[in-house]
């Protein structure tokens, strides 16, 4: 009993409770959650892509906070047989003048010597309240896309393979690889504007199999898939991408356009497709995978991902939120 009303005191102490924006390496974007329920520390991580999970370790040494991540990998024993290797990741965090100091040591896949790089952090702003979307005053509309040509879009970076093109008013991205040719890396493509608060419709079409996703601000990804029938998750259409499920999957079959309305106000989203409300003026803590930065307060562009497979769009228009004085 003694044990655990100290790590409850110890906990309700802890400077490293809340979120945290990250910056690694190259400037790519992460996000930290620290959490504490019961005397027992949690915390969950988003490092440059994929989704928001939840570590296997968090704890407090030494004034220090201490992850551990597992990571697995497939390799094969003396038999020739696959198996399952596990890589723990280990990352120290330390915190000073307000800001988070944080070191990740892993073993290489190899056996020989280990990975490391150093990457910064700072809290995340204090979540605003829930707007009250019905005095929220919206600007005239932007035609974000003229359905002729490229004109006020680029990609997010220059050196990937650029898929995209405007064809009969569409805007068409074409992932495809050829056979016998070097493996080609697509790119995302985003607007030369950037944005605070809006409201954002667009239609979208994918076919089987296909993927993207619509980044508000350039950093907050509303998911886009091809998954009619399928049980609502946190990954498919219309959810922001591993933190928020829709309440119901709304999508139309594969191969027909699916309308978006999607309103982005004081970091609360709503999303409607198809008609039919799916999100519902929801807090989004922090940036998912693929964000261009990590900073919350910042305007950010709309950006269209294309780096996993064909996709198009059409009828892209913003209307701004008017602030008042």
């Amino acid at each position: 009993m003694l044990a655990a009303s100290g790590a409850i005191a110890v906990a309700a102490d802890n400077p490293f409770l809340g979120d945290w924006e990250l910056t690694l390496p190259n400037k790519a974007a992460g996000w930290l959650g620290v959490e504490e329920s019961g005397g027992v520390l949690t915390a969950s991580m988003m490092m440059v892509a994929g989704s928001v999970e939840p570590v296997a370790e968090a704890k407090l040494a030494d004034g220090r906070l201490v992850l551990t991540r597992e990571h697995f990998v497939e390799q094969k024993d003396a038999s020739g047989a696959k198996v399952k290797k596990r890589i723990p990741e280990t990352i120290v965090a330390t915190l000073a003048g307000g800001q988070l100091k944080l070191s990740s040591t892993k073993p290489r896949e190899n056996g020989v010597g280990e990975e490391r790089f150093d990457f910064v952090g700072r809290r995340t702003p204090p979540m605003p309240s829930a707007p009250d979307l019905s005095k929220v005053k919206f600007g005239a509309p932007i035609q974000l896309f003229n359905g002729k040509d490229l004109t006020g879009w680029r990609l997010t970076d220059p050196k990937a393979d650029n898929g995209w093109s405007a064809e009969e008013g569409i805007l068409a991205n074409k992932a495809v690889q050829e056979n016998n040719k070097p493996h080609k890396h697509f790119g995302n493509l985003r607007t030369d504007r950037e944005f605070r608060d809006f409201n954002l419709k667009l239609e979208v079409r994918v076919r089987e199999n296909e993927n993207s996703g619509i980044y508000l601000r350039g950093i907050y990804e509303v998911q886009v898939e091809e998954c009619y029938g399928k049980p609502p998750t946190t990954h498919n259409m219309g959810a922001v991408y591993s933190r928020i499920q829709p309440l119901e999957n709304a999508s139309n079959p594969a191969g027909e356009w699916q309308k978006f309305d999607i309103t982005w106000v004081d970091r609360h989203v709503t999303v409607v497709l198809n008609g039919k409300q799916i999100l519902s003026n929801q807090p989004v803590r922090g940036c998912t995978g693929g964000a261009l930065w990590s900073d919350v307060s910042r305007p950010g562009p709309i950006y269209l991902q294309g780096d996993h497979s064909s996709v198009e769009y059409r009828n892209i228009v913003l209307r701004p939120v008017l602030k008042g004085d």
